[in-house]
């Protein structure tokens, strides 16, 4: 049986590429929950969904950044770095599905779990699934060993962080050998709370690991980040209680103004749609292609900013939210066949990549 002990340099860039893929993985379903809401609707959630993408762009840097320091490469254009949805993440004895979906009060308990606070000591379960479900959680080694907690998986890279470095220390070396030039820092990021700093050495790596699960879960005693604001996992928490927290509020407690959800108020989008459920040839058709293809162009912009061009990074997060009119062009139009549900992106990345690898190959054999 595989252990989630972390003992070579491979396997800890093994870890921190999953780490990313985990990270990204949540943007998806965020985007679309926040574009499906209808125009004047739902303020609050608006405001609470754009803050936490935009610091779950941040969580995906700071994994970049992790693995920069060891000497790995991030490839956020590498087929199926964006999952298949809906994809399982890893949640105690059994794992959960998120999916792209409209927001609403499914959607928000999904959220909640995606940042639920967990205490992780790097603990593996076994679980099986159906060939080809998607699964983020995976050992690298095992497709049927699975972490039991997003927790879980960070305390493996710690753990392993620490591990490794103390071996190289005692022959005179360091693991952290990556080019400074690929660490991305806060003046190339575009927004959000935490601030984005070069990993240099085994302090400045474990306070990053901090900085994402403290922003995502809060601290062990407090609903608020190391930095003061409140995590991810609480902004959501607010709107399942119609009210904000405030300081001094316990968990699950908040006494704050009052804020206003209408859960009814998104576009009443096929779940998890996928392109073959979209009538070839036609304009709906046609927006779902350029949707896909705008966010492949995205992922590599992305890709070169972890890769010693982080200046992209300034132009590349801003992206995310100019993806509002391709994805609402798709949410606001019925999908025929759907039994009157609207379109939706489908976030089938590795499709336009196949594709243009072949136009690519075809181009050199015409040359």
């Amino acid at each position: 049986m595989p252990s989630s002990k972390i003992t070579t340099l491979s396997e800890l860039k093994d870890y921190l590429y999953l780490a990313m893929q985990l990270e990204h993985a949540t943007l998806p379903a965020y985007l679309t929950a926040l574009y499906s809401i209808k125009p004047g609707t739902n303020t609050d959630a608006v405001h609470i969904l754009r803050v936490v993408a935009v610091e779950e762009m941040l969580h995906l840097s700071i994994a970049a950044n992790l693995l920069n320091a060891i000497g790995g490469t991030p490839d956020l254009a590498h087929p199926g770095f964006v999952p298949s949805y809906p994809t399982y993440l890893p949640d105690g004895e059994t794992d959960f599905k998120v999916g792209i979906t409209r927001f609403g009060k499914e959607a928000v308990e999904t959220f909640k779990k995606i940042e639920r606070p967990s205490k992780g000591d790097g603990r593996l379960v076994r679980r099986s699934y159906a060939p080809g479900t998607s699964v983020l959680g995976r050992h690298p080694k095992s497709d049927e060993m699975h972490f039991y907690s997003i927790g879980d998986f960070y305390k493996a890279i710690e753990d392993g962080f620490e591990l490794l470095e103390a071996e190289a220390q005692g022959l005179g070396k360091t693991i952290f050998i990556g080019d400074p030039k690929r660490q991305v820092t806060s003046e190339y990021y575009y927004s959000g709370g935490g601030a984005l700093f070069a990993v240099t050495d085994l302090e400045s790596a474990k306070r990053a690991i901090t900085l994402v699960m403290t922003q995502g879960e809060g601290t062990p005693t407090s609903i608020y980040d190391n930095d003061g604001e409140l995590s991810h996992f609480y902004r959501f928490d607010q709107l399942t209680h119609g009210r904000y927290y405030q300081k001094g509020d316990e968990p699950h407690h908040p006494t704050g103004p009052a804020l206003s959800v209408d859960w009814e108020a998104s576009y009443p989008i096929e779940a998890n749609v996928k392109l073959a459920d979209f009538p070839a040839g036609t304009e709906l058709y046609d927006a779902a292609q350029s949707f896909n293809q705008a966010y492949a162009k995205f992922l590599k912009a992305i890709t070169r900013a972890f890769n010693g061009k982080p200046e992209l990074l300034l132009t590349a997060v801003p992206l995310m939210f100019d993806f509002r009119n391709l994805i609402t062009e798709l949410v606001r139009n019925p999908l025929p066949g759907s039994a009157g549900r609207n379109a939706a992106p489908t976030f089938e990345i590795d499709a336009v990549t196949a594709a243009e690898s072949l136009a690519a190959a075809r181009q050199e054999v015409v040359a």
